[in-house]
């Protein structure tokens, strides 16, 4: 299954939202990978992969996952993604 995000964090998927967003992918069993539009997808457990990106605030992502937890796990994802940073 996949979804498709905006990224509200002022910083994109940089920094600390990069951090919790892999700290919280690394949370599922589901195999989960995420996408620029201009980018392969890459692994969503590994902060290197994610930073290489370079996706910013108002950038949409592809967000792919597969397995018994995916749909929570995109849920989860998500949520990173739209919640401007320090509201979370």
């Amino acid at each position: 299954m996949e979804r498709t995000v905006t990224i509200v964090p002022k910083d994109g998927l940089h920094a600390r939202p990069a951090a919790r967003f892999v700290t919280t992918a690394n949370e599922f069993d589901a195999e989960i990978s995420v996408a620029t539009a201009e980018s392969d997808p890459v692994n969503a457990r590994s902060m290197i992969s994610v930073t290489t990106l370079d996706a910013r605030q108002g950038e949409t992502v592809r967000l792919v996952a597969e397995g018994d937890d995916a749909e929570v796990a995109l849920d989860a994802l998500e949520a990173v993604l739209t919640t401007p940073e320090g509201e979370s």
